[in-house]
């Protein structure tokens, strides 16, 4: 993995080279009236950036009236539904909820109930403009007993209107006076597709992971399911997925049998809850019941919390951890941490 060329294709990703014109129209319930350039929503807050200010403005999503671009966005409604499509507000009755109307020539125009709408990306015939993700990094040091910490991650996230996929790198190494480094890197693979039936998709699944806490060389997991969702809005969004993995683990040379294969299942749970404009929590968590060894279980975790400090920089705490309680003699069953550092998000 050449961390630098992923790092350098991120930057890339997230130069804003890709300007807008500022001509959309964003009308707030109390009558404030701004000429602009609609960003993004996202966590239940509308990003835009006006010609007299500098950088962006955060507006709460529940305040606006009325929102018309004549610019391309995909918009990600509650039930899993994506439209692409220039967007407008129609003529509603004051006793009425507001609509959003998503304009998609040649198909035709779809009316959403701005309550029901997720989430807001700018979309564009360029491949590029698909593209999301995030940069952390964090590191700490002690003179006292001469240890240093560090860890690294990205993701990257390609969207379209009925599926996405994304990769993701988390690299932790810790070192102290007269000790053995510590080290885990991970890299994750997920494609998701919606179903035609509302919030269910199935999802293929990969990963490659190294722990020198648990004697893992390599372990290689493929597999995939189908999951739903349970809870999916600008606040809160809460998913379900089941299905089955192959995992074929290549321990270090000391252990009796290095190299091991098993099917297992996939129960796994993902909570992201969102506070307007400054706090997000995630929690991913997956039971793996290795199947062709009755009784044994592996269990993953990754979970973070993270303060925005700026528009796109925010600070952030993480915990990662995996368990197996059937390890081979020798090796540890375990390898948890958790680490703080900055990270950078771009869409």
């Amino acid at each position: 993995m050449n961390i630098r060329l992923t790092i350098l294709l991120l930057i890339l990703l997230a130069d804003p080279l890709f300007g807008r014109t500022k001509t959309d129209t964003i009308v707030m319930k109390n009558g404030d009236h701004f000429t602009c350039e609609i960003k993004q929503l996202d966590r239940g807050v509308l990003y835009a950036s006006l010609d007299y200010v500098d950088g962006t403005i955060s507006i709460d999503w529940a305040k606006v009236a009325r929102v018309d671009s004549t610019q391309l966005f995909l918009v990600h409604a509650q039930d899993g539904t994506i439209y692409e499509g220039t967007i407008r507000t129609p003529a509603t009755p004051a006793e009425e909820p507001v609509k959003i109307e998503i304009i998609a020539a040649p198909e035709g125009q779809e009316v959403v109930d701005r309550r029901q709408i997720v989430e807001m990306n700018q979309a564009s015939e360029s491949f590029w403009r698909r593209f999301s993700g995030s940069i952390d990094s964090g590191m700490i040091y002690s003179k006292g007993n001469d240890t240093t910490q560090y860890n690294l991650g990205s993701n990257l996230t390609f969207r379209r209107e009925r599926w996405s996929a994304g990769v993701s790198y988390s690299s932790n190494l810790s070192t102290s006076n007269h000790e053995t480094a510590a080290t885990r890197n991970e890299v994750d693979f997920n494609g998701l597709r919606f179903m035609p039936w509302n919030n269910w998709y199935y999802t293929s699944l990969g990963s490659f992971l190294q722990s020198s806490q648990q004697g893992i060389n390599l372990q290689t997991s493929l597999g995939g399911g189908i999951g739903r969702f349970l809870k999916n809005t600008n606040r809160t969004r809460i998913a379900l997925t089941g299905g089955f993995t192959w995992q074929d683990t290549k321990y270090d040379t000391s252990v009796l049998y290095p190299t091991e294969n098993a099917v297992a299942g996939i129960i796994a749970a993902n909570i992201h809850l969102f506070i307007f404009k400054k706090t997000t929590l995630m929690l991913d968590a997956t039971l793996l019941p290795v199947l062709n060894q009755p009784g044994r279980m592996r269990f993953n975790t990754n979970a973070s919390y993270s303060l925005e400090i700026i528009k796109n920089l925010w600070w952030k705490f993480t915990f990662y951890g995996n368990w197996d309680n059937k390890p081979p003699r020798s090796l540890s069953g375990s390898d948890y941490g958790a680490t703080s550092g900055i990270s950078y998000s771009f869409n």
